[in-house]
C-alpha cells in the first residue's frame, strides 16, 4: 500500500534505543566472570519487565514491548559476541584484563584503585575502568613499580604502579 494511504494517526514511532557502551569494530568483547553475570541478570530483567507489562492501550503496549525487544537484541549481541576472561590464568605480575590496580598519582600520597574491565561493566564511579580506555592501554603489560604517564591537553598525569591483584 501506497504511503499516501495510511492515515498518520496509525503510523508508530519507530522508539529510540540509547547505543550500549562503545566497543570500536573488530575489537574482541572482553569480559570478566562479573561482568557476564551482569549482562545475563540485566536480559532476565528485561525479559520480566517485556513479559510483565502492565499497559492496556494496546498501541502503546506495543511500542514499549518493541522498545525493550530493541534494548534486548543489543544486549543478546553482547551476550553472543562476549568472551569471559579467567582472571586466575593472567599473569599475576602483570596489568593485565580484570586487574585491580593500586596507583599513586602524581603526588597525591592517596591510592587510587581501578580495575580494568569489559565495556558494559565499565563504571567509574566504582573504581571500573574499560580495557579500551587510554589509562588502561597504558598500564597494560606494566609491573608493580613501573611508571606511565598520561598525555593531556594541559599536563601530563604520572601513574605509578603500586600494586596489583586479580580478584576471585
Amino acid at each position: 500500500m501506497s504511503r499516501g494511504f495510511v492515515r498518520e494517526d496509525d503510523q508508530e514511532e519507530v522508539p529510540f534505543v540509547a547505543p550500549r557502551a562503545d566497543l570500536p569494530e573488530g575489537v574482541t568483547n572482553y569480559v570478566t566472570q562479573v561482568g557476564m553475570d551482569a549482562l545475563l541478570s540485566e536480559n532476565e530483567q528485561l525479559i520480566a519487565e517485556r513479559d510483565n507489562l502492565d499497559i492496556t492501550d494496546e498501541k502503546e503496549k506495543r511500542i514499549a514491548t518493541n522498545h525493550i525487544n530493541a534494548r534486548l537484541q543489543l544486549l543478546n549481541n553482547r551476550i553472543l559476541s562476549a568472551k569471559i576472561v579467567d582472571l586466575s590464568k593472567q599473569p599475576q605480575d602483570e596489568v593485565r584484563f580484570g586487574a585491580l590496580v593500586s596507583l599513586k598519582i602524581g603526588n597525591d600520597k592517596k591510592l587510587q584503585h581501578y580495575q580494568i574491565v569489559g565495556v558494559d561493566e565499565a563504571d567509574i564511579s566504582k573504581g571500573k575502568i574499560s580495557f579500551i580506555s587510554p589509562i588502561a592501554r597504558l598500564l597494560t603489560d606494566k609491573k608493580v613499580g613501573d611508571t606511565v604517564v598520561l598525555k593531556l591537553a594541559k599536563e601530563d598525569r604520572t601513574f605509578e604502579i603500586m600494586d596489583i591483584v586479580y580478584p576471585t
